[in-house]
């Protein structure tokens, strides 16, 4: 059999920074994502403000849409990576190094213990709503109780609304578990 230059154990943890690199990179791209909304949210109210032009507001839910969207579909990617090193890199690197699954990446799992996550998961389920839903939804009451509105404009605005609920009933579907996690071994 011919000699091996890279083991098996080599490739998992060549694979393993590998994966945490990209969660790095999308933990920070999700983060820019909600100071990215903030900014044109403030830059819209502002155009609106000075124009005196409510139909304005009606660019506050695509772009909303777009960057919450961006936003669930990094934390969802960020999640699945975590998962992936606990559930199988991990497990794997411990057959290898004849240990315990539990003894190897263990902040992986230990940070998941904190007493506080719950409320932390449920103040950012609040968060995210706020940024990516409250925001655009009230641009659109206040474009349509403002007057002077146009047939075409109010269908493209029940439109957006339709966007934005669907965009909040993901986000709270993604935040609350359907099924209850697994237990711990």
């Amino acid at each position: 059999m011919p000699e091996r230059d890279v083991s098996v154990g080599q490739l998992l943890l060549t694979e393993y920074q590998a994966v945490k690199d990209e969660q790095k990179s999308r933990i920070g791209f999700r983060d820019n994502l909600l100071y990215v909304t903030l900014t044109v949210v403030a830059a819209v109210v502002a155009a609106v403000a000075q124009a005196g032009r409510p139909a304005m507001l009606l660019a506050l839910p695509p772009v909303c849409v777009v960057l919450g969207w961006t936003y669930l579909v990094n934390d969802q990617k960020i999640s699945a990576i975590g998962a992936y090193v606990r559930d199988e890199l991990a497990p794997r690197l411990a057959e290898l190094a004849d240990a315990e699954a539990t003894e190897v990446f263990r902040w992986e799992t230990a940070h998941r213990q904190d007493a506080r996550r719950l409320s932390r998961k449920a103040v950012q389920l609040v968060v995210d709503l706020l940024a990516f839903c409250v925001v655009p939804a009230s641009g659109l009451v206040v474009y349509w109780v403002a007057g002077g509105v146009s047939a075409g404009l109010v269908s493209l605005s029940l439109l957006e609304a339709l966007a934005v609920g669907g965009l909040g009933l993901y986000i709270v579907l993604y935040a609350v578990p359907l099924r209850p996690a697994p237990e711990a071994d």
